[in-house]
């Protein structure tokens, strides 16, 4: 699944990030470790469900908001 290594930079970066809630970044390394140990649909499926749950979390810096739609539209594209 060669197309997730694209993703893991920017959900370091998230995680890396302060500004951003620390129960939102438990749901991005949620989501990271899916992809990394579930190489095929199952991973993606779940990181796609942990990510799509903390998108609308109303402490979520825009910034942050704006990464995780793009990683999710990433990994929607994955699934098909």
């Amino acid at each position: 699944m060669a197309e997730a290594s694209k993703i893991i930079p920017y959900l370091d970066q998230l995680l890396e990030d302060t500004s951003v809630p620390k129960n939102v970044r438990l749901s991005i390394q949620k989501a990271k470790d899916k992809i990394l140990e579930e190489q095929n649909d199952l991973g993606v499926s779940g990181a796609i469900y942990a990510l799509d749950e903390v998108s609308n979390d109303i402490n979520l810096p825009t910034h942050a908001r704006t990464i995780i739609w793009n990683i999710l539209s990433e990994l929607e594209g994955m699934k098909s």
